[in-house]
């Protein structure tokens, strides 16, 4: 039979690996929006952004935020977020990882905040939460608005994501 000692290290072990596992999970490239999601660097986005013609995404956010914490996995489980992600750069950021530039904080420094850029590092400042609150234009908290946001810049008006139209 095992002793107190055995039991009470076996415990503390497992529970230091699972410690290790979570914290893991958050410290991969999508810092909990989702790993399986093609995260770059800011520095790196605008590159690649000219070079693949697509528009870049990106999420600022805070590891200490409750409203960061809570968007998260709502995001990282959106399959249909999945599927638009192919169509921009991605990009997250959090805590002193964020820009400085005024042109990042278009309505004020309020997280999470989502914005769409272009190659140039232009914010399209026409792209937020319709379904939000106004004063908070880019702030989102749940998939339903970030993935209107997402089709409204990949999706011109009557066209459809794979390339067919309903025009005859």
């Amino acid at each position: 039979m095992a002793s107190w000692k055995q039991i009470s290290f076996g415990v503390v072990t497992y529970l230091a690996s699972l410690l290790v596992f979570v914290l893991a999970g958050e410290s991969g490239s999508g810092k909990g929006f989702g790993d399986h999601i093609d995260w770059v660097k800011l520095d790196d986005a605008y590159g690649i952004a000219k070079e693949s013609n697509k528009p870049i995404m990106l999420i600022i956010h805070k590891t200490w935020c409750g409203a960061c914490k809570a968007l998260k996995p709502k995001f990282a489980e959106s399959k249909e977020i999945e599927r638009l992600s192919k169509e921009f750069v991605m990009v997250n950021v959090e805590d002193d990882e964020e820009p400085s530039d005024s042109k990042f904080t278009p309505d004020g420094g309020y997280i999470p905040r989502i914005l769409f850029l272009d190659a140039d590092g232009n914010v399209n400042n026409a792209i937020t939460n319709s379904r939000g609150n106004p004063k908070y234009k880019y702030y989102y908290p749940d998939p339903t608005g970030i993935i209107a946001s997402m089709k409204s810049v990949v999706q011109p008006a009557g066209s459809k994501l794979d390339g067919t139209n309903d025009e005859l």
